[in-house]
């Protein structure tokens, strides 16, 4: 649990970097998602780390989308694939 939640505060310091007009929707995006695996087993460590490995994926993807350079998730990396 402390590890996702570590993901969710990164997620949401990456989202401060979007432009303004988009941050209310992937912050809203980021919190839906956290919530809807809240009751995910905690103890199937393969598919956490499958959920980790994904939310870093999509972060590139939308700061690629929005020309932030990807080496702002270097934490959410460390995070997610080192714990």
């Amino acid at each position: 649990m402390e590890k996702a939640l570590r993901v969710y505060a990164e997620m949401l310091r990456l989202v401060r970097r979007l432009p303004k007009d988009s941050r209310p929707y992937y912050a809203k995006y980021a919190r839906e998602n956290f919530v809807n695996y809240r009751d995910f087993d905690a103890s199937d460590s393969k598919a956490l780390d499958e959920l980790f490995h994904r939310a870093y994926n999509h972060s590139l993807w939308v700061l690629n989308k929005y020309s932030v350079d990807e080496s702002a998730a270097q934490k959410l990396k460390e995070i997610c694939f080192h714990g």
